[in-house]
């Protein structure tokens, strides 16, 4: 009998604890040994906790070392600081892993299955910024410092042409801005240049790529890539982008992955102007469970959930509203436990 898997879950802000549900629910009927610890944080843990990141949170993850987490609500400007941003810093989660491949065939992109592995302790989003006040307008200036090292650099990019190498993949490129930002994200490439040909020249082909370029040709022909590796805020937005060439961020998972732990979440906002109303898409959150499964050393039941997910979509035609469907939350996740049970 497999062993008690210790993890701690965290249900998040607006329809957080209702994909929360519908996931806990298909990984019941897959029997996946999963032991949660529940807590808050995000805009529940202010609330609850005065806190959006309480410290039961932070001591339950060290302990677990494993999370699956809802989206948690950040306000814009002004407010506290982002709790994703902190867990990624609390547990050096260094490696963000944000696969997207299409699900629904027929769309105006297809055939899509793309890796985007970003860096995500440095970069721009250190938060190393302040304002310069001059004469009576105390924000007259914005400046912000940027770091990337040599050590940050090579930990990502060790990640991810192993993951590559490990998953078949056969092209791996490095997204950067060396011809402008030439130390901030040229130490990021020379470090990629120097690690394949040292460790892994001919394991797959190497490719380098500046953003904006990158950006265009990924809009034009996708196919092109295989796996993206690149620096934060590039990552960001790559990440985002390549979400909407297989429906949007509802279908696509992210994995947080660290020396101290490993944290597995839908990327997509907590939607709060449809929270409570049962039409929630789960899709993403399930992914992401998947992903942790695979962590967890449980392929097998890794691929019988994205089975039930891709044809509860596709052949039962089950989906939800964002997906063209008027299917609720329920209704999906009903949908998949038939799928896992029968299949």
């Amino acid at each position: 009998m497999q062993q008690p898997i210790p993890a701690t879950l965290i249900p998040g802000d607006g329809i957080g604890p209702e994909i929360v549900d519908a996931t806990l629910t298909v990984l019941d009927a897959l029997g996946a040994p999963f032991q949660w610890d529940r807590q808050i944080a995000g805009l529940e843990g202010v609330k609850s906790a005065g806190d959006p990141l309480p410290s039961k949170t932070i001591d339950s993850i060290r302990h677990t070392r494993l999370a699956l987490k809802g989206p948690l609500e950040t306000p814009s400007a002004g407010g506290y600081r982002s709790s994703n941003v902190r867990l990624r810093e609390e547990f050096k989660l260094y490696a963000n892993l944000r696969p997207a491949r299409t699900l629904i065939p027929g769309g105006r992109f297809d055939n899509i299955d793309l890796v985007v592995v970003r860096e995500n302790l440095e970069g721009l989003y250190i938060g190393h910024e302040h304002f310069i006040q001059i004469d009576d307008d105390p924000h007259a200036v914005a400046m912000a410092t940027g770091v990337n090292t040599r050590q940050g650099s090579r930990r990502l990019l060790e990640f991810a042409f192993a993951h590559a190498v490990a998953t078949g993949r056969k092209k791996v490129a490095i997204v950067h801005k060396a011809n402008i930002m030439k130390a901030l994200t040229g130490i990021f490439l020379e470090t990629g240049l120097e690690l394949y040909e040292r460790k892994y020249k001919g394991q797959f082909k190497l490719e380098t790529v500046i953003i904006d370029a990158c950006a265009m040709k990924l809009v034009l022909n996708p196919w092109q890539f295989d796996v993206l590796v690149t620096t934060n805020l590039f990552g960001d937005i790559l990440s985002d982008l390549v979400a909407g060439l297989v429906g949007g961020l509802g279908m696509t998972p992210g994995a947080n992955i660290g020396m101290d732990a490993a944290i597995f979440e839908a990327v997509h906002g907590s939607a709060p102007d449809i929270a409570g109303k049962g039409i929630a898409n789960p899709t993403a959150l399930m992914l992401a469970a998947a992903m942790m499964l695979e962590h967890c050393n449980l392929p097998e039941l890794a691929v019988r959930l994205r089975k039930a997910i891709s044809e509860a979509l596709n052949i039962d035609n089950v989906r939800t509203g964002d997906l063209g469907g008027r299917a609720g939350t329920a209704e999906f996740t009903r949908a998949l436990v038939a799928r896992i049970r029968n299949g």
